[in-house]
């Protein structure tokens, strides 16, 4: 069976460093972003046989029309790493209801978004991995991201469900949750001290030490 792997949000930090690993181990990966310009970028980067494609995660048939793409290109998608993610850091009561609406429709709703048209692929196919990138805030919460690490804590309770959902469909869920690797300078200016700026190659570094998203996928590299 071929190992295709779409790498949501790939374009950029944890879903790059993820594309990187995987293409090195022979997986034919699709490189999905917002930003088409980005996901090519990468790809050309990785070498070989590799697809470069844009979609908003929060638009179902966006999502659709991706896995139709990545099938009549790569084959059926067996592997799935969801690490496509924003932020919009502010303390709850300076959050507008459009920053809150657009953290859990990426966060939350994309995900569940292509892991919906993941499993009907792998159902198919009798077999099939998902990792959904979490992070530390989605179990303890931080001060300035009440609704970040809501999203992020819905994404495990999700992943836990679905994993037990499709178990018998030989169909392997796994949510990893992060500490901070790097942010964006946020809004409030109270919060700016809790930051720290680590590169793609620190990103790349820890995950190589650990394995741990690869391992989570491949299994051994032998059957999903």
């Amino acid at each position: 069976m071929d190992r295709v792997c779409a790498v949501f949000g790939g374009s950029r930090g944890i879903g790059r460093a993820v594309a990187r690993l995987m293409a090195q181990r022979g997986y034919r990966l699709a490189i999905v972003a917002r930003n088409l310009q980005g996901a090519r970028a990468v790809a050309g980067d990785l070498g070989g046989d590799h697809l470069a494609l844009s979609c908003d995660v929060a638009k179902e048939q966006d999502v659709q029309s991706t896995f139709e793409e990545i099938e009549k290109n790569l084959g059926p998608v067996n592997f799935l790493v969801n690490a496509a993610g924003i932020n919009r850091d502010n303390l709850l009561v300076r959050t507008s209801t459009e920053d809150m609406l657009c953290q859990l429709q990426t966060n939350l709703l994309g995900s569940m978004l292509t892991c919906k048209a993941a499993v009907k692929t792998m159902i198919k196919q009798q077999g099939g991995s998902i990792v959904n990138i979490g992070s530390v805030v989605g179990l303890k919460g931080n001060p300035g991201q009440s609704v970040y690490s809501a999203s992020k804590g819905g994404l495990v309770g999700f992943s836990r469900a679905l994993a037990k959902e499709v178990a018998k469909k030989k169909i392997r869920v796994n949510v990893v949750a992060p500490e901070d690797l790097w942010w964006r300078c946020p809004r409030h200016p109270a919060l700016q001290a809790h930051r720290v700026s680590v590169g793609h190659t620190r990103v790349l570094q820890l995950l190589q030490k650990h394995g741990g998203l690869v391992c989570l996928l491949s299994c051994g590299n032998k059957r999903p």
